[in-house]
């Protein structure tokens, strides 16, 4: 499954009439905050692909419309679910457990396996604006969705597949200001629920040397600044149950 990232920055290769073309292999498009909705509503509008968001600690206007999540089966076709969404065609994945039918893999017995994914939004509180909280507060978000995740270990084996947020965890990719340190308690996410993928933003990047990508146990944490594009791969067993995961980055482009 081939993903566009994007997060924090309008990327002059992805705001561009040329963009359906050069992504034209890309599967969906997962965006982790600091974007304005229009440029996202672009993104979808001029991609047609499937396209997951959360908000940032920036970009706020609409926030108030999504902040109160719920936990949905996905169809990204379905007309009621882009009213639900204020008409910009993007599924908001903040504090749901998304199952999405229309992507998945496939195992070895021939069934498909939908994709699994889990978000919040926000960044750790430092100066009392939106979207800003607490490690308790952005805790508590986490430990609401616990129960549509084991659900989803029940019915597909694995807890989540991917795991979008804005803010990064805490020692990975992170700073040392308040603003932009990371939640400890996504590392008990990560541990726990083992997604293969961590897509995040919030931490710019002005160094092309600086790291963007790191391996926390069973999890790839990828900071998607600007845009970057991936694979992300999943082994079953016989019996369809995940054995292993493989994300690699593609080169610029």
């Amino acid at each position: 499954m081939r993903i566009l990232c994007v997060s924090d920055q309008i990327d002059p290769l992805v705001y561009s009439s040329q963009v359906k073309e050069r992504y034209k292999d890309v599967d969906a498009v997962f965006a982790a905050g600091d974007l304005s909705l229009e440029y996202v509503d672009y993104i979808v509008t001029t991609m047609g692909k499937p396209t997951y968001f959360v908000f940032g600690n920036h970009n706020l206007k609409e926030f108030k419309f999504y902040k109160k999540g719920t936990h949905t089966e996905n169809f990204y076709e379905n007309p009621i679910t882009q009213i639900q969404n204020h008409g910009h065609g993007a599924d908001y994945a903040g504090n749901k457990v998304i199952r999405c039918r229309h992507l998945g893999f496939k195992t070895p017995t021939g069934k498909t396996t939908p994709l699994l994914i889990a978000g919040v939004s926000g960044s750790l509180k430092y100066n009392n604006g939106l979207a800003q909280y607490t490690e308790f507060q952005m805790f508590r978000q986490l430990l609401e969705m616990v129960p549509a995740l084991l659900w989803n270990k029940i019915r597909y084996g694995r807890y989540c597949d991917i795991f979008l947020t804005h803010a990064s965890p805490r020692h990975i990719h992170d700073r040392e200001d308040q603003c932009h340190k990371g939640f400890e308690c996504y590392n008990w996410f990560i541990k726990k629920f083992k997604p293969a993928l961590m897509i995040h933003g919030h931490i710019h990047l002005y160094d092309l040397q600086a790291k963007r990508v790191t391996k926390t146990g069973e999890t790839t944490v990828v900071n998607a600044y600007s845009h970057l594009v991936l694979d992300l791969s999943m082994d079953f067993d016989s019996k369809g149950e995940k054995i292993g995961s493989d994300v690699s980055i593609h080169p610029d482009r």
